[in-house]
């Protein structure tokens, strides 16, 4: 998988001299990206720079610095309609805990789910605000039927079989956590209550708590986009 479980650690260092040595290597990588940077005058790879940028900031806890890379991306994506691209810069900005990182992830949760990206990437940002939300929220059980059902409508192969697993668990820890659901039969009439075997029901549900979460500070013209939507 390219996108679950991608944040970025210090993890398998075993004393400071490890992490010494790592975040050398990570900050010639700034270094060299940055260089890479000032040479690019082609936008989109430009904007896939700023990624890796905001990436390698990330791994150094240089959280502003990583905002800001997130965001110029975004800039540069969403008028290229590069819409895996813009949630990709919007997952770093979310990860840069930042004071509009829910903004951020608002905004990039819409386009994962608006438009047809890697279903991994969409079940991802979806993930986020399983995390984000109490146990006793609606919230984390809609998130999570939603990304079960993107997998299901979007992926293909044995890339579908692995995420529909994923996506399972994921239903079953919320409504573990959200209703001390225990057994099948009790996960079923969860899921009945709560409506979550209805897509036009537990989407809706969803785009209430993105307004929610985003405070009317959308960073795309939904309606124009949608327009564009077959």
């Amino acid at each position: 998988m390219k996108y679950l479980n991608v944040n970025p650690s210090m993890q398998g260092a075993e004393d400071s001299g490890d992490i010494q040595v790592a975040t050398k290597l990570l900050e010639n990588k700034l270094v060299e990206i940055e260089n890479k940077l000032a040479q690019q005058s082609d936008k989109k790879k430009r904007a896939e720079l700023l990624l890796d940028y905001g990436h390698t900031c990330l791994e150094l806890q240089k959280n502003f610095d990583a905002w800001q890379a997130g965001q110029e991306a975004f800039k540069i994506f969403v008028p290229i309609e590069d819409w895996e691209g813009a949630v990709l810069a919007c997952n770093i900005m979310f990860s840069a805990e930042q004071p509009d990182s829910l903004v951020a992830l608002g905004n990039g949760v819409w386009l994962a789910v608006t438009f047809p990206i890697d279903p991994e990437l969409s079940v991802v940002m979806l993930e986020h605000i399983v995390d984000e939300t109490p146990d006793d929220s609606d919230g984390a059980a809609v998130a999570a039927a939603t990304a079960h059902y993107i997998v299901d409508l979007r992926a293909q192969d044995k890339e579908r079989e692995n995420l529909l697993f994923f996506t399972n668990q994921l239903l079953a820890t919320v409504a573990r956590r959200h209703s001390n659901v225990e057994n099948q039969a009790d996960f079923q009439a969860w899921i009945e209550k709560l409506e979550l075997n209805s897509p036009d029901d537990f989407l809706g549900r969803l785009g209430q708590v993105l307004n929610i979460m985003v405070q009317d500070d959308w960073w795309v013209d939904r309606d124009a986009l949608r327009a564009t939507l077959p």
